[in-house]
């Protein structure tokens, strides 16, 4: 055996030393010991004295210091505490006591007569995880984004009949192409659907296929002499579809109306005589805030706001609003704003992504979740007198309308008879 490994094993024997101390004085009964009374131990276990006796000889053979002045940081090594290790006189002086030596390990050492004992090794405690995860807690984000997710839930139908007056104080957002296209969509669901060309310039009129030179009644006379509604409705081509339209003669309303008297409410009042004869009702306002749009807001019940995904189109929004809240405190208050279609979509600008985003933050559930793109076949269609459904069936314009429809009515049943 190498000097390194005798070293070895007889540092181990000074430790079994040690320790044996430290039991002795831990334990209450080894006064008890000292008065003769010995446990008996394993019948290979040598006498302690003796083995006492040849741990100092061999530690100092090799140039050990005595058991009694070992240094501190090896007593603690050694897991002693308070004893001959650390000079104290008292426990030095402690007789040694035959105590049974647990668990012994023999070592290879010259001297078949040392026992070394090596110490146990304290068993780690298991690191706790940072925090306890309960099982049924890991599914719950699920549930609750399941819960959460409204996006696919579509909303609950009204009740029918239905009056939309679709407004924008901004010209050139898509009013009239979604008043035409809108009401040919849900005609198309099988919904009785009338268009109400408000707006001067006639072009729900034409882009229905209507000549506004051929009518015999118009809006202006509903308004301004009293005709009855039912007599200035002409079909169109789609069928369920029909339209009031609109002549040259309606752009001096504005200021024939302003002596009327009641004259906020003419066109409420024409409307109320044949609200039973038809599902929908869309109002194509002018882009302006005057008495047309006012008689148009005051009709209604819901106002449906085309917003085309550009800044200018943000602008005159607020004003809108306000007086929409004007209408519903002075003259309508069933009035509210139902829905926001975003028109014109080019998914090719981060413009257009920006300014939806900004919208459906602000607005929140009343944005529609259908965008209606900006496509060459919802420009070519009124010069054709047609909606874009029927211009053309397929075509991306076509396809938005449809599923815009669906949304806007919620799903609501036709009604019989």
């Amino acid at each position: 055996m190498s000097d390194g490994e005798d070293l070895v094993s007889r540092a181990r024997s000074i430790f079994a030393r040690l320790r044996d101390d430290a039991e002795r004085q831990d334990d209450p009964g080894a006064e008890a010991s000292t008065n003769g009374t010995t446990t008996p131990g394993p019948q290979d276990a040598p006498d302690v004295d003796e083995q006492a006796d040849r741990s100092d000889q061999a530690a100092v053979e090799y140039g050990a210091e005595p058991i009694a002045e070992i240094s501190d940081q090896e007593a603690d090594d050694a897991g002693v505490e308070g004893t001959e290790a650390r000079g104290d006189p008292h426990a030095a002086a402690a007789p040694p006591v035959e105590t049974p030596v647990e668990a012994p390990v023999e070592a290879s050492s010259p001297d078949p007569g040392l026992v070394a004992v090596v110490p146990e090794p304290q068993a780690e405690e298991p690191a706790l995880p940072e925090r306890l995860v309960d099982p049924d807690e890991i599914a719950e984000p699920a549930a609750v984004v399941a819960e959460s997710d409204t996006a696919a839930v579509p909303k609950p139908p009204r009740v029918l009949p239905r009056v939309l007056a679709v407004a924008n104080q901004k010209g050139g957002v898509g009013k009239t192409t979604t008043a035409v296209n809108l009401g040919a969509s849900l005609a198309e669901l099988g919904y009785r659907v009338l268009v109400v060309d408000l707006d001067p310039q006639g072009n729900a009129t034409t882009g229905l296929g209507i000549n506004p030179r051929n009518v015999e009644s118009s809006i202006y006379d509903v308004i301004m002499t009293g005709t009855a509604i039912e007599d200035a409705i002409e079909p169109t081509a789609v069928r369920n579809l029909f339209v009031v339209p609109a002549t040259i003669d309606l752009a001096g309303a504005e200021i024939e109306l302003v002596p009327a008297f009641s004259r906020e409410l003419k066109l409420r009042r024409a409307l109320d005589d044949a609200a039973g004869d038809f599902d929908f009702t869309l109002i194509d306002c002018p882009p302006s805030l005057g008495l047309l749009t006012v008689n148009g807001l005051a009709a209604a019940t819901e106002v449906l706001v085309p917003i085309q995904c550009e800044y200018y189109a943000l602008e005159g929004l607020g004003q809108l609003l306000k007086n929409v809240s004007l209408v519903q405190n002075n003259l309508n208050p069933r009035l509210e704003v139902s829905a926001i279609v975003l028109t014109m979509y080019d998914a090719r600008t981060r413009l257009a992504e920006q300014v939806a985003s900004e919208v459906r933050e602000h607005f929140g559930e009343i944005v529609c979740r259908n965008i209606v793109p900006r496509t060459v076949r919802l420009s070519e269609a009124p010069s054709f007198g047609q909606p874009v459904i029927v211009f053309d069936s397929s075509s991306r314009g076509a396809i938005a309308y449809r599923e815009l429809a669906k949304e806007v009515s919620g799903g609501a049943p036709q009604r019989t008879g």
